[in-house]
């Protein structure tokens, strides 16, 4: 299933190459909502509350009542989580506050876990040069994705994982990173990062993968009209 995705950094509706380099911006939210009201999944990250430089609450609140969105971006506690899923997000996209140490914090994610149900939580186990990054990408941990997703299997229901070295690139993701991870867990995997053509999308699809599709869908190298909402 293709997931499109928004990124809110300052106030818009951007497209980062590798988390970094700002490649799209776009004042057009509500045009993109519209676009996407029909998914029956769509990633909504607020960039800023991830690398801890602001906030576009406002716009997060917006948007979760009007799509079936997973939120993430700055969710670091359980009161955060419980203010996201109360603004009517499906689901809570976690990364940063999964780990300490450099290593998952298995009693921050169970008390999260326990808090608002496994069920809608989605653990990020994003990786750069082979090891998970957090904090909008800036900062690596001790740990490979495969081994976050051993360790936090109990406590979500879902993993995303972002091949964020090919992140906005098109130029493919990293097929056997991600079937990695997603053999490494009983969990769904949800892939993103340079996917960008119905080719790649379906084999994901046919191995049980979810596909996030950003740069592809903004520059219109991915038409929305040759996947259909709800479709591989």
């Amino acid at each position: 299933m293709l997931i499109p995705s928004i990124d809110l950094k300052g106030g818009k509706v951007v497209q980062l190459v590798q988390g970094q380099r700002l490649a799209i911006e776009s004042d057009d939210l509500d045009g993109w909502v519209s676009r996407f009201a029909s998914f029956p999944k769509v990633q909504l990250i607020d960039l800023d509350a991830a690398l801890g430089t602001g906030t576009n609450d406002a716009l997060v609140q917006q948007v979760a009542p009007r799509l079936k969105c997973r939120v993430g971006g700055g969710i670091r506690s359980v009161q955060r989580a419980r203010e996201v899923l109360d603004y009517g997000a499906l689901a809570v996209i976690v990364s940063s506050s999964l780990f300490r140490n450099g290593q998952p914090d298995l009693e921050f994610a169970k008390t999260l876990a326990d808090a608002v149900g496994p069920e809608r939580v989605i653990a990020a186990v994003d990786s750069k040069g082979g090891r998970v990054v957090i904090r909008g990408w800036t900062e690596p941990v001790q740990v490979t994705a495969v081994e976050a997703a051993q360790a936090l299997e109990p406590y979500c229901a879902e993993f995303l994982y972002t091949h964020v070295d090919r992140e906005g690139t098109m130029t493919g993701t990293d097929m056997d990173a991600v079937q990695a991870v997603a053999a490494a867990t009983s969990r769904p995997v949800t892939a993103a990062g340079g996917i960008t053509t119905r080719a790649e999308i379906d084999t994901l699809d046919a191995a049980g993968i979810d596909s996030v599709v950003g740069m592809a869908i903004y520059t219109g190298t991915l038409s929305l009209g040759d996947v259909p909402a709800g479709s591989t």
